[in-house]
């Protein structure tokens, strides 16, 4: 450090000048993805126009991309194939309003997971937003299409509605799924609730990406107290961009009334002792192994806690051993015919009375 100059100045005038410099390459990014993304969208549209007015069939996407590669060495890109995803794009979204504008704000890799695994413009609307919301990679948006999370968000159970503030009540919404998929536990379906617990916490990084990528993990078996008795959340997490605490209670069984009742305790506690200031009230979110939709929704109907009610499942896949007792895809579409597609599926499970 040069003589006279004071270390705590010095390194506040470099935290500025480094934080600078970071905006200004992040800035130079999205400047550049907006670009290449336009430039994507002008040679869908491009191939798509002249196709049309010259009657130029299949093979001018090989020819095209064939020559550019040619003129335009060493750049990527250009493969015939992603040619073929730009015509798509442009195809796709060209007479849509609310899209094109999501598209330049996310990179070309996250659009083609999008374009290719989203079926209708709602489900890519929702898809689009959340990536650029909340800076999802390609590996975690195809985790929350292949885990149905547009359909689980819409078909949540909640009273955000009316228990928290106008503010933050549609972004609470979203922050919360129908369901969740814990396929990375290796538990069998009959599990206690600490089990579920331990193996969550032993998987914390799966378990955040599920939840949505937004959240951070607190503590579990996290202490709380009313007058002298001790009581213990599951699982305590922070939502960042919701700047609230989010309490998770883990049941094995179907969901009950009573679940709620204690859930709205937890957070009035919470609220008044480990929520900071300036933090947004609490919420809460029960997971359960099964739910009937409408013992939920009176559950929640007079509660003045923020609180959603989902299940989870440990995999969506069948089993192993069931497998060899099942025909394979090929040998049912060969009985049926060999226009018919078919995936394999698990039957739904017989729900245990608890």
């Amino acid at each position: 450090m040069p003589k006279g100059l004071n270390k705590s100045e010095y390194n506040t005038f470099f935290i500025e000048i480094k934080n600078r410099i970071r905006k200004a390459q992040y800035e130079a990014l999205r400047k550049v993805n907006k670009e290449l993304i336009k430039l994507y969208w002008d040679i869908g549209k491009k191939i798509i126009e002249n196709q049309k007015m010259h009657g130029w069939g299949k093979s001018i996407v090989e020819n095209l991309s064939d020559d550019l590669q040619k003129e335009f060495p060493g750049i990527g890109g250009l493969s015939s194939r992603n040619l073929w995803r730009m015509r798509s794009f442009y195809l796709e979204y060209q007479n849509s309003s609310i899209l094109p504008p999501l598209v330049a704000e996310i990179g070309w890799a996250h659009n083609v997971v999008v374009l290719e695994k989203c079926k209708g413009n709602d489900e890519r609307e929702f898809y689009l937003s959340m990536t650029k919301k909340f800076g999802w990679t390609k590996n975690v948006l195809i985790h929350q299409i292949e885990n149905d999370s547009y359909v689980k968000s819409l078909s949540n159970q909640t009273n955000f509605s009316k228990a928290l503030p106008e503010a933050i009540k549609s972004q609470a919404k979203l922050a919360v799924k129908d369901e969740y998929t814990f396929d990375f536990l290796e538990l069998g379906e009959e599990h206690s609730e600490r089990q579920l617990e331990i193996s969550l916490i032993n998987n914390i990084r799966k378990f955040l990406i599920e939840m949505g990528g937004d959240f951070a993990f607190i503590g579990n078996q996290f202490k709380i107290t009313a007058g002298s008795q001790e009581y213990f959340i599951d699982l305590l997490l922070y939502h960042r961009k919701l700047r609230c605490l989010f309490a998770v209670e883990l049941k094995v069984g179907e969901f009950k009334p009573e679940f709620a009742g204690k859930m709205q305790f937890y957070l009035a506690i919470l609220n008044e002792k480990i929520k900071l200031e300036d933090e947004n009230p609490s919420i809460g979110l029960i997971l359960c192994k099964d739910k009937e939709r409408l013992i939920v929704e009176y559950a929640l109907r007079d509660s003045t806690q923020p609180i959603g009610v989902a299940t989870y499942k440990i995999t969506n896949k069948l089993p192993k051993e069931f497998k060899r007792f099942l025909p394979s895809p090929r040998a049912i579409t060969g009985i049926l015919g060999s226009s018919a597609i078919f995936e394999e599926k698990p039957e739904k499970p017989k729900r245990e009375k608890t």
